[in-house]
């Protein structure tokens, strides 16, 4: 039913209860795929170097451990996984890469980690059940 999952991190704790009923769902659907995306707003161009290299090298450590992160919460499951790091607006993001994935679910927690959030959903959450061109699986 669910060949191809997309599950969006970010390193919050629904982050990481939607990692769990990923890899669940993954053994349970006998998935195909999972791709896993870290989703990065860009950095300000405003910051200028030195500090401008600090914050993408801090920001690729931070992404390099969070992907093995998930990958051990996920464990051993039989479907191919892919990663992808990105950077930009991190809905827009999602959205776009699970519509040239053909995805058939995403998953995603219902709170991250950014500045501001929404009263009932996350505002990251909120944009992708909105616009995804797939079902969504928001976990708590």
């Amino acid at each position: 039913m669910f060949e191809k999952l997309l599950l969006a991190v970010d390193g919050s704790e629904h982050a990481l209860h939607a990692t769990r009923k990923a890899a669940e769902l993954a053994r349970r659907m006998g998935s195909r795929e999972l791709c896993i995306v870290v989703a990065f707003e860009s950095i300000p161009p405003y910051l200028g170097e030195p500090n401008l290299q600090f914050a993408i090298n801090t920001r690729k450590e931070y992404a390099e451990e969070l992907l093995a992160t998930t990958k051990k919460e996920i464990g051993d499951i039989s479907c191919e996984i892919h990663t992808e790091v990105m950077e930009g607006d991190p809905a827009q993001i999602i959205i776009e890469l699970a519509t040239s994935r053909k995805s058939d679910l995403i998953i995603m927690g219902s709170r991250g980690l950014g500045r501001l959030a929404g009263l009932v959903l996350g505002s990251v959450s909120q944009k992708v059940v909105s616009h995804a061109p797939c079902p969504v699986l928001i976990v708590r």
